[in-house]
């Protein structure tokens, strides 16, 4: 039996999504962010040493990131739905950057923005804030503004050519491409630029998107 251990405003919820879209029936245990820190549960590290979600558990077999999660779910029940041929055609490789490009690439500025932001609001002295807030800002503007402008423009450049990311039909690269982009339409300013906004409205509107996140619960990066 599949079992999707579900962390609540995480990358888990693609995993769920791929799951109704592959149409597989599976369990689901919730877990959620300390209230405090947004920080997982430490019961998460008794299904993997990492304590991170998703992780998913097919009998006695354990698998941690998304992206391995996905590949994993295709391969094993897609019946050649959701992805290109295995081989070395153009659809299959540009569908292998892609789901490699989502954790790789696209979300380390994302990741880079949040921290820089809570820098100014952590626990210090007071006379540190302003020099903690001011290291913050600038690391911002000088480096991560930049190179998430430089992605998020080269995205919405691939996807003027087509509508999915691994050309004319929708496969599981885009399923592992919607959690960056959600949380860039957040952080980033991503829906200002027409093409991702698309993509963004396009999977947003697929009724089986919307079952997913009836069954996930909260999710804010879909508004």
């Amino acid at each position: 039996m599949l079992t999707v251990h579900h962390l609540n405003n995480s990358r888990s919820q693609r995993v769920l999504w791929m799951l109704e879209e592959l149409g597989v029936d599976y369990e689901l245990r919730r877990y959620e962010r300390d209230a405090r820190t947004m920080l997982a549960p430490p019961e998460l590290r008794a299904v993997h040493p990492l304590g991170k979600s998703p992780v998913l558990t097919d009998d006695a077999l354990a698998i941690a990131e998304s992206g391995a999660i996905i590949e994993y779910l295709v391969d094993r029940y897609g019946e050649g739905r959701f992805s290109p041929p295995h081989g070395a055609s153009p659809a299959r490789v540009r569908y292998n950057y892609w789901m490699h490009y989502a954790e790789g690439s696209a979300m380390p500025p994302l990741l880079l923005k949040l921290v820089a932001s809570r820098i100014g609001k952590a626990k210090m002295p007071f006379f540190a804030k302003p020099i903690a807030r001011r290291i913050g800002e600038t690391l911002q503007a000088s480096f991560i503004d930049p190179q998430l402008k430089l992605h998020l423009s080269y995205i919405d450049a691939e996807l003027a050519k087509s509508a999915w990311f691994a050309g004319d039909t929708f496969s599981a690269a885009d399923v592992q491409m919607s959690f960056p982009l959600e949380a860039a339409s957040q952080r980033a300013g991503a829906k200002d630029l027409a093409h991702i906004h698309a993509f963004l409205e396009r999977i947003h509107a697929r009724p089986v998107y919307r079952r997913a996140l009836e069954r996930g619960g909260r999710y804010d990066y879909a508004d």
